[in-house]
């Protein structure tokens, strides 16, 4: 089976840039209490009780920019006004470095920040990490054809959250891509578009609502989380329910596909989305003036990061690839997977080893990154004429962990934002020891599951992960005092014996050679045992 490697060409653009790209922000709102009185006037019901949810007040955030200031900056002539986030109460502009300078001369603004930071006074070539082009009954109980599609579902155990119905069910996620190709008329959609599960799209990039346009990058996502074709291909969230948005400009990469980036997830949260999965990754730009630093991967200075931060103090959970430069000479995660609390998303192959091209971290101030794992290697996923190929690059991982995200939540719906990532990452399988090649590894949905379950806590220990290679973590009730874990060959031989005195502890078990053990925890309060595969 072929491989497609998804590295992103580069362009250097040689020309001289007359026009400049800038954000101005502004220092006030108008009409804030008339907002926060009634905020119905800028959120959706779904978006209110979603914080209403998570105990998430309505803040200054969420009010619309002044409509004054924006016709204000927009009567300068020879500033065009390109993009507008209220969260930042800023507007992404493009003149001539003296005419954006001149716009500080308003009462209301508040500062000038130039895309070029040579200008500012007191980048990035964007990666959308593009796929070349290759060529309802409900049940108790699902079994899914999943046909060549089984591996990427199976790594996750995300087989175990569909067998108990949770396929997305009564989650939305918005997808932030550069087209959609092919999504409105070919069979792995069908299921989708029959169900109704696509509500709505918006092409930013355009300004207009025809998604169907300019690339199939997200029609490729979008299967990997959506599609359906019976013994060929089942998506992760096969029963969630979809808004697709254009951000990415193919022809070009420019900082205010940032903005652009941003202004749709302000568009996500006030539709009551539940999760934001985006395969765009920003470090360079054509124009080199514009490209980041990797001292700027620290969460808080892109302005996609910081959008995708507060989109999560909105109550979201945001996924993002975390690039494929792995094997170039800036090798870190790009924006917005530098972001605190954006799950980065790195790829492994079909036997869970990182691959090369995988983005590595930490993010530049050492946090962990990417976050976890998940297969990017011949990913199995529809093109733009229905056809059901294999691509590979994180663009891929990303809406196959995304997809699990939603089928998960579902299952736990009353739960935060930050209890669900939190949960994910904690059933990885490098939770207790992460690295910068696989952040905290591979999770495992089915041990999530187990986690999740808060009114055990007194009554159950779990050990994991299950199989393992290596490492093997126990976690007893929160009451555990001490006990002994001893593991067993099937004939009864002792093989390993552990005393353990804390509620969590690790060890290896490299020194057994592969196959099936028994274990059996003893406590004073408890005796259990079970099954676990060495391999």
């Amino acid at each position: 089976m072929k491989k497609f490697f998804l590295f992103l060409l580069l362009s250097l653009s040689t020309i001289a840039f007359s026009q400049e790209d800038a954000w101005v922000y502004f220092n006030a709102k108008s009409n804030q209490q008339s907002y926060f009185d009634s905020p119905i006037l800028m959120l959706s019901q779904r978006a209110l009780e979603r914080r209403t949810n998570q105990n998430i007040a309505i803040d200054f955030k969420d009010v619309p920019i002044n409509p004054a200031y924006i016709s204000q900056v927009k009567s300068v002539t020879g500033i065009t006004v390109m993009a507008k986030s209220k969260w930042m109460n800023a507007l992404h502009i493009r003149g001539t470095q003296t005419l954006i300078n001149s716009l500080k001369g308003f009462a209301f603004v508040d500062k000038v920040d130039f895309a070029n930071k040579t200008l500012n006074q007191a980048g990035k070539t964007a990666k959308v990490f593009k796929q070349k082009e290759q060529g309802k009954t409900r049940k108790i109980k699902i079994d899914y054809a999943y046909g060549s599609s089984d591996n990427q579902i199976k790594m996750l155990n995300g087989d175990v959250l569909h067998k108990q119905n949770y396929t997305g069910t009564g989650k939305i996620i918005a997808i932030m891509d550069s087209g959609f190709l092919g999504v409105d008329t070919t069979q792995p959609f069908q299921r989708l578009r029959n169900n109704k599960q696509i509500l709505d799209g918006y092409n930013f990039v355009l300004r207009e609502s025809n998604v169907y346009t300019s690339d199939s990058h997200g029609t490729s996502v979008l299967s990997t989380m959506g599609g359906y074709t019976e013994n060929k291909l089942v998506g992760t969230a096969p029963d969630a329910s979809y808004y697709l948005f254009i951000t990415e400009d193919v022809r070009s990469e420019n900082p205010v596909e940032e903005s652009l980036w941003v202004e749709a997830a302000e568009k996500a949260d006030s539709l009551g989305v539940d999760i934001i999965n985006t395969s765009l990754g920003y470090f360079e730009f054509d124009n080199a003036a514009y490209s980041h630093t990797y001292s700027e991967m620290n969460g808080t200075t892109a302005f996609i990061s910081r959008g995708a931060e507060i989109a999560f103090s909105r109550g979201m959970i945001v996924v993002a690839s975390a690039g494929n430069e792995g094997v170039t000479l800036n090798p870190h995660i790009g924006a917005p997977a530098d972001a605190v609390s954006v799950l980065a998303i790195g790829a492994v192959n079909s036997l869970e080893t990182r691959v090369s091209f995988s983005s590595i971290g930490p993010s530049y101030d050492q946090r962990v990154k990417p976050d976890v794992m998940a297969q990017g290697v011949s990913t199995v996923l529809s093109n733009q004429f229905g056809a059901i190929v294999t691509a590979s690059g994180t663009s891929f991982s990303g809406p196959v962990m995304a997809g699990m995200v939603a089928s998960f939540w579902q299952a736990f719906p009353t739960k935060t934002n930050k209890e669900i990532r939190a949960l994910i990452i904690e059933s990885a399988d490098r939770y207790t020891a992460p690295t910068a090649q696989y952040g905290y590894g591979i999770p495992d949905f089915s041990l999530a599951l187990t986690l999740s379950v808060k009114d055990l806590a007194n009554n159950y220990f779990v050990v994991y992960p299950n199989p393992t290679s290596d490492y093997i973590s126990v976690r007893f009730p929160e009451s555990f005092n001490k006990g002994t874990v001893v593991f067993y060959t099937v004939l009864g031989q002792k093989v390993l014996e552990r005393e353990v005195s804390s509620p969590v502890d690790t060890f290896s078990l490299k020194s057994l050679s592969n196959g099936i053990y028994i274990y059996k925890i003893e406590s004073e309060a408890f005796s259990k045992s079970g099954k676990i595969i060495k391999q």
